[in-house]
């Protein structure tokens, strides 16, 4: 129901606020949730979903994760240190802008060292296809070319992106040196924007095991570049969460603003 339904005026000002509480009602009833075809990940899974307003806008993107899936995780195998798990979007659903989630499990972390060298995730939530993050390189004749600097508009204030960040078939990673981790504290959480041929095409918040396995509830703002890349909704929070009825953790990007 739209407000725009209440044609009539009221002088009794009780009418048009119960007017407006009707649409908010039927905005409410609304809301709805698309899921993705769930990953097994440890003992456990993990899905991609996306809730939606009652204009059928997106209002998150998040993983969510089983209890279990923190059971049973894959330890380092010779030079093998980190695991991936490409987690499909939803079939249904208003289009986000993005085109699949890679969740990285590093069971003993990466560089740099005595900062991110812990447990945890890394939740790419890219821009681009599949194909398209697979041919990611690098190396060869491209390198300079890969390796370029973006726009300083689509990098947030205060964010560097060191060139030992640059990945095989993810991209380069720009960091928030504010992170508590680099101020001689342990890394709990951060979020990341990750670049390549100088376009933002990956987001990404970042959690260690150990802070999903202390059943965490907070919302974080997300420090946002001028401009963006690609069209799409991108966050104005992060949060991590634990359901302790539903047993799963929730990774989501929140309060969504569309840019074109």
């Amino acid at each position: 129901m739209k407000t725009a339904l209440c044609l009539f005026r009221s002088s009794l000002s009780v009418a048009t606020v119960s007017c407006f509480g009707y649409a908010n009602v039927a905005i409410a009833a609304d809301l709805q949730v698309f899921t993705g075809v769930p990953v097994a990940v440890g003992n456990g899974t993990v899905r991609v979903e996306v809730t939606t307003n009652g204009m059928n806008e997106p209002e998150s993107v998040s993983i969510i994760m089983t209890k279990e899936a923190l059971q049973g995780l894959p330890a380092v195998q010779g030079e093998r240190m980190v695991w991936e798990f490409s987690l499909p979007m939803p079939d249904a659903g208003p289009q986000t802008g993005y085109d699949h989630v890679l969740l990285d499990w590093n069971p003993a972390g990466h560089i740099p060292e005595g900062v991110y060298n812990v447990p945890h995730f890394d939740v790419h939530f890219y821009l681009i296809s599949n194909g398209e993050r697979e041919a990611i390189t690098f190396h060869g004749e491209g390198r300079e070319l890969a390796m370029a600097a973006p726009d300083p508009q689509l990098i947030p204030a205060g964010y560097v992106i060191p060139p030992d960040t640059a990945v095989d078939k993810m991209g380069m990673h720009g960091l928030d040196p504010a992170g508590h981790e680099f101020h001689d504290q342990p890394f709990s959480h951060n979020f990341i924007y990750g670049y390549y041929k100088g376009e933002l095409m990956f987001v990404e918040p970042m959690v260690s095991l150990a802070f999903l396995e202390s059943l965490p509830e907070m919302t974080s703002p997300v420090k946002q570049p001028q401009r963006y890349s690609y069209p799409a909704w991108y966050p104005a929070t992060y949060r991590i969460g634990f359901d302790a009825v539903k047993s799963e953790y929730t990774i989501a990007l929140q309060d969504l603003e569309r840019s074109d």
